[in-house]
């Protein structure tokens, strides 16, 4: 069918639950005062079916502690607009090469057979350093956490669309990166921003690959977000970084990663999209 040069004026009334049928992964929705979380809340807002999945263990080991499944997953079921969506969890150790195929499957069960929507969230925090402080160890940390399951994950979500009559709409895969290529890098982090550059450095690749199974490929630099990893002074000096004066909040990145997954957005792919309110280095 021909696509008209402009939309008739009914298709631009806005449908208020644009995600109404879909279905989405996100991973690293663990806690409610993360990125994953707000993802999951705005997609499910949408209408659509969400799965959640979470590393509880990962968290108990980090200074913010861990969030109850349970209670992230009914704070998610409240933002919930269409009644006949499904809003499920589940946990899974991503650093654990078999794990990634073996989340795409349940999620898959879980939802009826599809997932439309990938947000991979999920990341390694801690076990890093400096140059000078890093070690074989903490960098294969990272590349099995933060690159190679990520990888892994689109492949069996790549699949399981294949599977799909051509050109079904709604294929979106988002990746999260850190603006480790904007001006001063990561220089206290060097595994995270090395394996975060590699996200961002394949996204053109991964978009080219699979456009023609009508799914768009982006990646998203949330800037520094307020989730309760910092406090202090130094929570104080990066806020006045912001020229609005404040961190950026989980909710911020989550408005966009969830435009890019409606059908508004699929002219928009091979993209690392820089969210991060004017923040100044």
């Amino acid at each position: 069918m021909p696509q008209l040069p402009h939309p008739t004026a009914e298709s631009l009334r806005r449908d208020p639950l644009p995600l109404r049928g879909r279905t989405a992964l996100v991973t690293g929705a663990s806690r409610r005062g993360g990125i994953g979380y707000a993802v999951a809340r705005r997609l499910a807002a949408y209408g659509a079916s969400v799965y959640l999945h979470h590393h509880v263990p990962h968290d108990a080991a980090m200074p913010w502690g861990a969030d109850r499944p349970e209670n992230v997953i009914a704070a998610v079921r409240e933002a919930c607009a269409d009644p006949e969506a499904r809003v499920v969890e589940g946990p899974g150790d991503l650093s654990d090469p078999k794990a990634p195929a073996e989340l795409i499957a349940s999620a898959a069960e879980a939802l009826g057979g599809r997932i439309d929507i990938l947000v991979a969230n999920h990341a390694l925090s801690g076990s890093d350093g400096t140059l000078d402080a890093i070690d074989a160890a903490m960098l294969d940390a990272h590349w099995a956490v933060d690159t190679r399951s990520v990888l892994l994950l689109v492949q069996a979500y790549a699949r399981l669309r294949a599977a799909l009559p051509p050109r079904t709409p709604g294929g979106r895969v988002v990746m999260m990166t850190s603006g480790q290529d904007i001006a001063g890098g990561m220089p206290g982090e060097i595994a995270y921003a090395l394996q975060k550059g590699a996200l961002a450095s394949i996204t053109r690749s991964l978009s080219t690959t699979l456009a023609e199974n009508a799914i768009t490929v982006n990646t998203v630099n949330p800037g520094p977000v307020d989730t309760d990893y910092m406090t202090g002074d130094a929570y104080a000096t990066i806020a006045a970084m912001f020229p609005g004066g404040r961190w950026g909040m989980p909710d911020d990145p989550a408005r966009l990663i969830t435009w890019l997954a409606t059908d508004e957005a699929e002219w928009v792919t091979g993209q690392v999209i820089d969210s991060e309110g004017g923040f100044r280095r």
